[in-house]
């Protein structure tokens, strides 16, 4: 028998690979859609409950494929019902993914990337540094263990209806692995989801989108939080390589490229003193007049050592009004999950820290806490 470690992970097969795997095998390509099923609607585990292939078959696949999800190292729920998980990957690092429920909506925030390589000031992952990317297995895996988590596999019942790439990582950084971890999450033979229920959350990683726009049709955010350039650089260092003008530029590209009508979204966190003001506000109304959008406003949620606060309730609806005055559709996202730590690496950062980055960042803030002006890391 093959060793595991030689074994191809089928959950990490996009359709179209799937097919080349089953093809590969001499076999028909319509085993690629009954596996896939058995994946990705049924949530099987193992070959042998796949009991439409033949035993044969089954023991087939068994000496050179698997099945395998990571290992769930922690599932908290939130009071207000937001649920996390802190999830080991190969190699022991680990990621966190969160579902945050309202109402008949269901929306899981996944992970693309065991930290991250961009190291934006505000964001508690990019003070833990990058490890490596996620296989698309265990991008895709996210959603079995949350569905799972909830309740039998039912493809007429939907535990999760919305996924965000907007967890650990910078999406467009892991490209191949993203698009087709959304390629399954689309797919009508494997989650089913729609195409605007699918949205991946770029910083602005400019040629990656363009790239984008050429093998996949997701919903597109793009996380923006400052509205020139000057502050940008300092919040999110990577606008040095694409300022504000080409991801803009970039963003209206892809949006032409679809084939409905839909807009971006853009999301911005409030730190105070920071991004807050009134003329952040009305810079940031005259940025979004070029870019059909949907403003997210987020109040920044603390985590230890940041050095940033979240601003005053007061500060928060002034910055809203400037926004719906000018005609910006404006949504405040109201914090949820705070007693899981439900912020973007907080959890997973009382886990494990593999880089040395957040040791260099605690004095860095201890000694100039950030008001107005930003440090840099």
């Amino acid at each position: 028998m093959s060793d595991s470690a030689t074994k191809i992970n089928l959950l990490g097969l996009s359709p179209a690979k799937l097919i080349a795997f089953f093809e590969q095998q001499g076999e028909k390509k319509f085993r690629a859609t009954q596996v896939l099923k058995w994946l990705h609607q049924q949530g099987a585990s193992s070959f042998d409950e796949m009991t439409n292939i033949s035993k044969a078959m089954r023991a087939k696949l068994a000496e050179v494929a698997e099945i395998r999800e990571p290992e769930v190292l922690l599932d908290k729920t939130s009071r207000d019902g937001t649920r996390k998980w802190v999830i080991r990957m190969d190699g022991g690092s680990a990621i966190e993914m969160v579902l945050i429920p309202d109402g008949d909506r269901r929306t899981l925030c996944v992970s693309s990337q065991v930290g991250c390589s961009l190291d934006c000031s505000f964001c508690s992952t990019g003070k833990q540094g990058f490890n490596r990317n996620l296989s698309t297995a265990e991008i895709i895996a996210q959603l079995r263990v949350a569905i799972r988590s909830c309740g039998p596999f039912e493809p007429s019942k939907r535990h999760v209806t919305n996924v965000v790439m907007m967890g650990m990582g910078e999406p467009l950084m892991n490209f191949e692995n993203v698009v087709d971890a959304t390629q399954l999450m689309m797919d009508d033979n494997a989650y089913g989801l729609s195409k605007r229920r699918v949205t991946l959350s770029t910083a602005g990683v400019v040629p990656a989108l363009d790239k984008l726009s050429q093998v996949s049709d997701v919903s597109l955010a793009i996380s923006l939080h400052a509205p020139n350039n000057e502050l940008r650089d300092q919040l999110v260092p990577i606008n040095k390589r694409y300022p504000i003008e080409e991801l803009i530029a970039a963003s209206n590209r892809y949006l032409e490229s679809l084939p409905d009508k839909r807009a971006a979204t853009v999301e911005y966190t409030l730190i105070d003193g920071v991004n807050d003001q009134p003329e952040h506000a009305r810079e940031l109304a005259k940025l979004l007049k070029q870019l059909p959008c949907k403003l997210n406003l987020i109040p920044f949620n603390p985590f230890p050592n940041s050095g940033y606060r979240r601003p005053s309730e007061q500060a928060i609806q002034r910055f809203k009004d400037i926004l719906v005055r000018a005609s910006i559709i404006t949504t405040v996202r109201r914090t949820r999950g705070d007693d899981v730590d439900a912020a973007c690496g907080q959890l997973v950062g009382q886990v494990e820290d593999r880089t040395r980055r957040s040791q260099k960042y605690i004095p860095v803030v201890q000694e100039e806490p950030a008001q107005g002006k930003m440090s840099q890391v």
